[in-house]
């Protein structure tokens, strides 16, 4: 793979070389590889066929986790979230210790190795907001929570320039990578001054399915906002909102 430097940018197909733009820039790289029929079937791919298949049940997985976030996920995530989600899912089926090579799933590996996970890469929770918080999943009500006490704004969130009001979001999602879909459910504060003076403590819940059996997702996140004439907008559409992954609950 080379980067285009010249003044034209390519697009297409020149010989056996291959012009495209992708979120590194415009790149090409050579035409070749293997035929796709022999790849399915030739006994010395085997293993290039399992680690296809297990990329593939990554990728499906991450469609699931994305959809259910959705209503979140819009204002907070950068241009590479589907490939860098994808490989911690990836990472995810590879714990798998019951389903052979090949076969290992999401939901039989350790799902707590996404913890952590930050959907904006520009701006991570655990560098935005430094007010200590405490989620917890309760399976037999379906409730969420997350938990703040009070805090001034300006000394515990990392806020860019140009705010001039926030706000504290939460969700959980019931995810079935089996069936590929998931219940969602969110609560946030209402959009508050930043400034010195301490918020109130802040409770919020969500809740989703009573006595679930599926894997529950939480996620916690910070938005900006900057009022200008009464009116409250996303400071720069939002590029400075952080939304993490603060708990993975399985049965």
């Amino acid at each position: 793979m080379a980067k285009q430097t010249g003044i034209i940018k390519l697009k297409g197909t020149i010989g056996d070389i291959s012009f495209y733009k992708s979120a590194d820039g415009h790149l090409a790289r050579a035409k070749g590889g293997v035929d796709a029929s022999r790849i399915a079937t030739d006994p010395a791919f085997q293993r290039t066929r399992e680690n296809g298949s297990e990329f593939g049940r990554a990728g499906k997985g991450g469609k699931v986790i994305r959809n259910a976030i959705r209503i979140l996920l819009q204002n907070a995530k950068d241009k590479q979230v589907v490939s860098r989600l994808t490989k911690n899912l990836l990472a995810v089926v590879k714990t798998d210790p019951t389903n052979p090579r090949g076969s290992r799933t999401i939901q039989d590996g350790n799902m707590t190795v996404l913890e952590g996970f930050n959907f904006n890469a520009n701006a991570k929770l655990g560098a935005t907001l430094f007010a200590p918080f405490v989620t917890a999943f309760d399976r037999v009500t379906g409730t969420a929570t997350t938990d703040l006490a009070p805090f001034a704004p300006t000394i515990r969130i990392a806020a860019p320039n140009g705010t001039t009001h926030f706000k504290v979001v939460s969700g959980a999602a019931e995810l079935d990578f089996v069936n590929e879909t998931s219940t969602f459910e969110s609560d946030e504060t209402a959009i508050l001054p930043y400034d010195g003076a301490d918020t109130a403590a802040i409770n919020l819940s969500a809740d989703i399915t009573e006595n679930s059996v599926l894997p529950v997702l939480q996620v916690v996140g910070v938005e900006f906002f900057q009022e200008v004439n009464g009116q409250m907008y996303p400071l720069k559409n939002g590029s400075y909102n952080a939304l993490m992954v603060a708990t993975m609950d399985t049965v």
